[in-house]
């Protein structure tokens, strides 16, 4: 985004009950469950969503012990733990699939340590990381608060709060927002469609969000009322899985950052941490997050790439995009390359990525979240290269 002038930006988020997300839930849930029996199984998991069927496939390397029948049955829990009881989607009833197989030899052969030879990248690729001081989080404001909205309607209706009676897991936001030489200033509009029962108006449903978005966005940020539009088509009652196919990794901008950063093309979601795909741009993120949690620059876009087999990344950039403080880029990569080691074992062994932690990734974002240091998720949303970064430079 620009850092001059006025002009608006837009992002949208997607709830856990979002097609696309249920698909993405499934396969992080596959995930866990081989992670669980091995922490160095070797995942690759695809998901379909459709109307009373889930289909399950991908390649994978673990033990015996993880059958169909076990993911199975742990696709029906996802579902249902997302709240999907419905005519075209019910946990209990929709046809299950699993068509999992084992890695290729040929891709296991060079991500394998062997010899002399360390891990190597699970593919080839670019990603990126990316932090701003927009928000608390370090996240773009946009991106930021579509995924709060939801996530607290989500709250609530898991919670069977009143104030949400009636509304579906099901649901996509949309927040614009007006920035003035380069910082958010307020919303000039948000849209929210939410998945509802039978028999509910969309006036009633608009009045039932409103307190909801409003408490969301910082105290003035909320948008005209002319500019709040609530379930625009008038009536979303066939939702989900049953409304849309889902796939997982259809939603990479919402996993990351809304559109305000380059994205590598790669999604996340069924991967484990040798899949590059997933651990590196876990591992630019936190890069990212501590140089702008140091006060090195108030934005920072970090690229790396790989080669299939390659153990050390081919190229490491920074983007300070003119906020840097007194920085230099290229000293900047020289320190932390002394701080993060950002080969495949490298980074999987830092942000303890060998565990099963990624269901709670699948929905909401995968940066801009708290770590939990008891459940070891979000690590790499800690700010602990801080303090010697900011030894480093001098602060």
């Amino acid at each position: 985004m620009r850092d001059k002038g006025e002009y608006l930006f837009t992002s949208e988020s997607v709830s856990e009950g979002h097609p696309d997300k249920v698909a993405d839930r499934i396969s992080d849930t596959v995930l866990d469950t081989f992670l669980e029996a091995d922490p160095y199984a070797r995942v690759a998991c695809e998901t379909l969503v459709t109307t009373n069927r889930i289909v399950i496939a991908g390649e994978t390397r673990g033990p015996g012990s993880i059958t169909p029948e076990l993911l199975m049955h742990k696709a029906r829990m996802a579902v249902a733990d997302i709240g999907y009881e419905q005519d075209g989607f019910d946990w209990r009833h929709a046809t299950v699939e699993c068509h999992l197989h084992a890695q290729s030899a040929h891709i296991a052969q060079g991500v394998d340590a062997a010899g002399n030879k360390d891990e190597g990248a699970g593919d080839q690729g670019i990603m990126f990381g990316y932090a701003c001081t927009e928000t608390p989080d370090l996240m773009p404001a946009p991106l930021y608060y579509a995924h709060l909205i939801l996530r607290r309607i989500s709250e609530m209706r898991r919670a069977n709060d009143v104030a949400v009676r009636g509304l579906l897991p099901d649901a996509k936001s949309q927040v614009t927002l007006r920035y003035v030489d380069g910082k958010p200033v307020g919303a000039t509009s948000v849209v929210l469609s939410t998945q509802h029962v039978e028999g509910m108006e969309q006036a009633q449903i608009k009045t039932m969000v409103q307190p909801i978005i409003e408490s969301s966005l910082p105290k003035g940020w909320m948008c005209p009322d002319s500019e709040l539009y609530v379930n625009p088509t008038g009536t979303f009652v066939i939702g989900g899985p049953d409304g849309d196919c889902g796939l997982t990794g259809r939603k990479i901008i919402v996993d990351t950052y809304g559109g305000a950063a380059p994205h590598g093309g790669g999604a996340f979601s069924g991967k484990d941490p040798t899949k590059v795909d997933r651990s590196a741009a876990y591992a630019a993120r936190y890069v990212a997050k501590n140089v702008v949690a140091a006060g090195l620059a108030e934005r920072c876009t970090i690229q790396v790439s790989y080669a299939i087999g390659v153990s050390k990344p081919l190229s490491v950039y920074f983007d300070l995009h003119g906020t840097g403080k007194d920085v230099d880029e290229a000293k900047l990569a020289k320190v932390m390359d002394g701080l993060v080691n950002l080969s495949p074992r490298g980074i999987r062994e830092h942000l303890h990525l060998n565990r099963p932690i990624y269901v709670p990734t699948a929905a909401y974002g995968h940066f801009g979240r708290t770590p939990d240091s008891e459940k070891g998720t979000f690590t790499w949303e800690k700010t602990d290269l801080v303090d010697e970064l900011k030894r480093a430079f001098g602060r």
